[in-house]
């Protein structure tokens, strides 16, 4: 259980080095979106190799099925709520960090964070080793949410030391979520496992549609509705399916070293 609650640390712990990034090197948006398009295609080869594959050799199609419909429609009804309280815009500097949207962006991170910290868990015990592309994945793809997220805290006046015990809460529950992964899943059988792993396969393919595309477009086209509007760029705009396929190639080559 301690060694699930490292990793799912280790892989957290990109969110307090986003953060300092984010407070102090005030990376330029584009970058950020293209970063996020990295991380984006290495969870859809991390929910597909170590994931559903694994999903449905454990569990067989209906548990796949099962789990990835109940996972993008419990991510579907958090997100939901989440931006009824104003934190539709949590992975966007700039946006509005008032009292109930600091904590919408707070439970938002957990939200995204808890399906793919606990299959940290889950991989583990199935293998006795943590899945490097899924790992690999979940840091790359919480790097930019916490980037892009802390410059938008520090543009509201809140200091490094309020951003990194945001995120470090953040972190910690991430952790907490491995190491729960691991010990609700000891000795299940291999159709409850599958059938898991499929929620959480299905939770983070929802929040990648919902959020990391949609974002890495808005960082790099600049938004609108901030008054951000860039020109044309469209070098850089194509840039974000060519990094995501990037993303995609580097976790699948990791997922055979696992």
């Amino acid at each position: 259980m301690v060694e699930a609650a490292l990793w799912g640390f280790a892989g957290a712990s990109s969110l307090l080095i986003g953060a300092v990034i984010g407070a102090k090197a005030r990376l330029p948006l584009p970058v950020v979106g293209l970063i996020l398009a990295l991380g984006a295609g290495t969870l859809i080869s991390a929910v597909a190799f170590e994931l559903t594959e694994e999903a449905f050799a454990l569990g067989g199609a209906d548990a796949v099925a099962i789990g990835l419909g109940a996972g993008g429609l419990a991510y579907f009804a958090g997100t939901v709520a989440i931006s009824r309280r104003g934190g539709a815009n949590r992975m966007a500097a700039g946006a509005r960090k008032d009292g109930d949207a600091s904590t919408a962006l707070l439970l938002g991170a957990v939200l995204d964070g808890i399906p793919e910290s606990a299959v940290i868990g889950i991989t583990l015990l199935e293998g006795g080793e943590v899945g490097i592309a899924f790992l690999a994945a979940v840091f790359l793809s919480n790097l930019p949410e916490a980037l892009a997220s802390s410059q938008g805290m520090c543009d509201q006046g809140v200091g490094l030391r309020g951003v990194l015990a945001r995120w470090t809460a953040v972190a910690l529950v991430s952790s907490a979520a491995a190491a729960i992964g691991y010990v609700a899943l000891d000795g299940a059988s291999d159709q409850t496992v599958g059938l898991l792993q499929a929620f959480a396969g299905g939770a983070v393919l929802t929040m990648l549609a919902d959020t990391m595309f949609p974002e890495a477009y808005l960082h790099v086209r600049g938004d609108p509705s901030l008054g951000r509007r860039r020109p044309e760029r469209p070098l850089l705009e194509h840039s974000i399916g060519l990094l995501t396929t990037f993303g995609f190639a580097i976790a699948y080559l990791l997922s055979t070293l696992d």
